[in-house]
């Protein structure tokens, strides 16, 4: 390891004077049968030089974390402070860091990782040997008042003055899988592009695909609200029931029987898993960034023909300054994403409502807990 860790905060850190005035906050965990409770947790703290104390401002809630309540996540660990997609304000730094100060907005990259190893010069940051997806999946994460960020100068980027907290909480997450979806998908200006799924994911990559140059997205999901948000946000210019009408013969249709240049995948099915394949042209690039709960099989004998690409992924959230650019520029907006907000007082409701996809929820948004 580059660093030892400490049990406790040690001397010289930087930090907002009276910040910490008390010993506990509150925080959503989740236990070992997969019950989520809010409760009194210690409030976090410096442990090595690089870490930094972010108070949240800002936080939402994502299917990766009820993935981890459903026990679908093998290395995530009982006992943990769940969530990784917020905002906040920097409270305290250790005396590794020299990018951030206390004050500074940020915004939180959901991987964790050195910028050290092998991996992270190479740019493959999800890989990295002492990180990976570990906030609010192997470490205590943004669910919370507080949260410890570990190797800050990585995985926290500083917010323009003329982003709000709205406009960047999915850069770290969402916004950044959709963006690694387009990015994989090697779009050209022109190409048809299909995307699986019209959840949070699955918009974010539409919208991506529209910035890579997609001259036609469309958007397939069985959920008519959703197909209704890509197509009122002007995300995507034919929308797809599969449940209603058949999918390839769609596709077929809009692009003169070839299929679709790009699919990106962000459902994370069996049938979605399948779809995604069937409706590529033959040597199109397939795209797979959905999160599965079970195994999936490749029918190998019916797609050789076909000479596809397969590449698959997690979050790639290396692009978090340029997706905040293209958000003070206005080239981008998550904004609509957001369609409950709660305090964290009540976010065991907001993952009730999140995880039975009711009421039209997108996204819920979690802002600071109300004494």
């Amino acid at each position: 390891m580059r660093y030892a860790f400490f049990a406790q905060p040690f001397h010289p850190t930087y930090k907002i004077e009276g910040c910490f005035m008390k010993s506990t906050m509150k925080a959503l965990v989740c236990h070992k049968d997969g019950s989520i409770e809010l409760m009194d947790r210690p409030m976090p703290c410096i442990r090595d030089p690089r870490d930094a104390v972010v108070k949240v401002t800002l936080s939402s809630i994502c299917t990766s974390d009820l993935h981890i309540m459903h026990g679908a996540v093998p290395r995530a660990k009982p006992e943990t402070v769940l969530g990784h997609e917020f905002v906040g304000e920097v409270m305290e730094v250790g005396p590794g860091i020299h990018n951030l100060r206390p004050g500074d907005r940020v915004a939180a990259n959901c991987i964790t990782f050195c910028g050290d190893c092998w991996f992270c010069r190479q740019g493959f940051i999800n890989n990295c040997r002492q990180g990976g997806w570990e906030l609010g999946c192997r470490i205590d994460g943004c669910h919370a008042e507080y949260v410890r960020v570990p190797f800050a100068d990585m995985g926290l980027t500083k917010i323009p003055d003329n982003v709000t907290d709205q406009n960047a909480l999915f850069v770290g997450d969402i916004l950044s899988s959709g963006y690694f979806g387009a990015e994989l998908c090697s779009i050209q200006p022109g190409d048809t592009v299909a995307v699986i799924g019209a959840g949070p994911v699955g918009l974010c990559a539409m919208s991506c695909a529209k910035l890579f140059g997609a001259a036609q997205v469309i958007a397939l999901d069985m959920d008519e609200s959703r197909l209704g948000t890509a197509q009122r946000q002007g995300l995507c210019e034919t929308a797809v029931h599969p449940g209603k009408q058949d999918p390839k013969q769609v596709v077929d249709a809009l692009t003169g029987g070839r299929g679709a240049d790009g699919v990106i995948e962000a459902a994370g099915s069996k049938e979605s898993f399948q779809m995604a394949w069937d409706i590529a042209r033959p040597n199109a690039t397939v795209a797979v960034i959905a999160m599965y709960e079970e195994a999936q099989m490749l029918p190998l004998h019916q797609m050789y023909g076909k000479n596809l690409i397969f590449k698959t992924g997690g979050v790639d959230a290396v692009h978090c300054e340029t997706l905040l650019k293209l958000i003070g520029a206005g080239r981008l907006s998550t904004d609509f994403l957001i369609t409950h907000t709660s305090p964290l007082n009540d976010i065991l409701e907001g993952y009730r409502i999140f995880g039975q996809k009711s009421d039209g929820c997108l996204k819920w948004a979690v802002t600071p807990y109300q004494d």
